[in-house]
């Protein structure tokens, strides 16, 4: 399954300028989802995130994982219309600045779900390279 942007809006709420997401790859509702951000020079947090050295805020990654997973289990049929919200974070290892002009792959595997609280591991690359991984969790309300 492979969604554009609007797609993608079609299944979670987000909207620009925090829509962090560009497409999806491939995704197994409830279970897995590739998705890309490309990070164009004119994202808003470069501006400040640092003047003449920019690299996207670790934070951002993790909301970008957070929002490829909610994908994930809102498109499953029996969360259409649901909203998911991003619950927690352990084990974040931050391991390459990402930068302008750079492609973030971010695959997510969701591991469990049960009381609209979900569980995934998240991993993002650069060329293969780890940038960022960490267990996330989110709840679909």
């Amino acid at each position: 399954m492979k969604l554009d942007k609007e797609q993608i809006k079609e299944i979670i709420p987000h909207r620009d300028p925090f829509l962090l997401i560009d497409e999806i790859e491939e995704m197994e509702p409830g279970s897995h989802v590739v998705a890309y951000k490309y990070m164009k020079e004119d994202e808003f947090w470069f501006k400040g995130h640092f003047p003449g050295q920019p690299i996207v805020p670790g934070v951002l990654m993790v909301e970008m994982m957070a929002q490829a997973g909610c994908a994930a289990m809102l498109a499953l049929p029996e969360n259409k219309g649901k909203i998911g919200y991003f619950a927690g974070i352990d084990k974040a290892k931050f391991r390459r600045p990402v930068v302008p002009g750079d492609k973030l792959r971010i695959e997510v595997e969701i591991g469990s779900f049960s009381h609209s609280i979900g569980k995934g591991k998240g991993i993002c690359t650069v060329n293969g390279e780890k940038a960022v991984e960490a267990e996330i969790k989110f709840a679909i309300k």
